[in-house]
């Protein structure tokens, strides 16, 4: 198999064949054997019926159905898990991300490249709020870790097989797999684009998932959190160090007791606050841990022809 396209899926009914028309014709024009691995991520639409009629009028379409919802970034690992293909391609299906962008990618990997990313110049159809914290968010993680992770990027990307292969050892649950590519390192390089609006339903990316995802990957990538509780107990430590000695001298030499119920409950409310900082910190890494130790699998699969094919 010449290339794999790994194709994430929750709700996209409206998307669907648009998108595997553009593919295809994509493909076609690449002269080469591809797969098409559609993941469908517990969608309470009809998307897998969509998909597996797809599945019937080519031997090429391939599918993987969820046993429920498990995300974004478990569905693109089931993918890569699976694929076949010596390059194989990333890409949501909400057609923000052009599928005519692979043939600028496969002549980038023609030169030498083990993984082309997209980079966006613009990004339409897209709030303010959702643009400047995905900035943001880049620019912080960037700054915290020794990974150079690209700015305005997303999981669009094609990679060498080998790359898949180094993924596939990686065990983590809590998966943000454009880390993990840039820390696997080999050469890369992007290939620049517009961003277009979602083709048709809503986005698989609330600002409560956007949370949970920086989460992820900061704490995959980054301690600085827990030197930040660190150095936070450090400079409590000498406040409150202060504090003490400023009362003490003033009930020993000026005969001046601190009074008033305000400044204790400061001083404690400050402190108290900034354990409970820490410990949420804290606790962020250790459910990680816990999370990996506990080995139970990284998806359920309630049906896919990809196994038949195998049997």
């Amino acid at each position: 198999m010449d290339y794999s396209v790994i194709i994430p899926i929750y709700n996209e009914e409206e998307n669907i064949q648009l998108l595997y028309d553009r593919l295809q014709e994509v493909m076609t024009g690449l002269q080469s054997e591809t797969e098409y691995i559609f993941i469908n991520d517990g969608s309470a639409d009809a998307s897998i019926q969509l998909i597996k009629g797809l599945s019937a009028q080519n031997k090429h379409v391939k599918y993987i159905d969820f046993s429920r919802n498990f995300g974004h970034q478990i569905a693109v690992s089931a993918g890569l898990d699976k694929c076949a293909g010596n390059r194989v391609v990333i890409i949501d299906a909400d057609l923000q991300d052009p599928p005519e962008l692979i043939l600028e990618m496969a002549k980038k990997m023609d030169e030498g490249y083990e993984v082309v990313y997209a980079q966006r110049r613009s990004r339409k159809g897209e709030s303010f709020f959702k643009k400047i914290t995905a900035s943001g968010f880049y620019k912080i993680l960037r700054s915290i870790t020794s990974i150079d992770i690209p700015l305005n990027t997303g999981d669009f990307r094609m990679m060498d097989k080998r790359i898949v292969e180094v993924l596939r050892e990686m065990p983590e649950k809590n998966k943000f797999l454009r880390g993990q590519i840039s820390w696997i390192g080999f050469r890369q390089t992007f290939v620049e684009f517009d961003r277009a609006e979602r083709n048709a339903g809503e986005t698989g990316y609330p600002l409560k998932k956007m949370l949970r995802f920086a989460i992820d990957g900061i704490t995959a990538f980054s301690d600085a959190p827990l030197k930040f509780v660190f150095s936070m107990g450090i400079v409590v430590f000498i406040l409150t160090f202060f504090l003490i000695l400023y009362t003490l001298i003033s009930w020993l030499f000026f005969e001046n007791t601190v009074q008033g119920w305000s400044s204790i409950m400061i001083s404690v409310l400050f402190i108290g606050g900034v354990q409970m900082i820490g410990i949420g910190i804290i606790g962020e890494y250790i459910s990680r841990i816990g999370n990996n130790v506990k080995e139970r699998p990284l998806y359920i699969i309630r049906e896919s022809n990809i196994e038949e094919e195998n049997n």
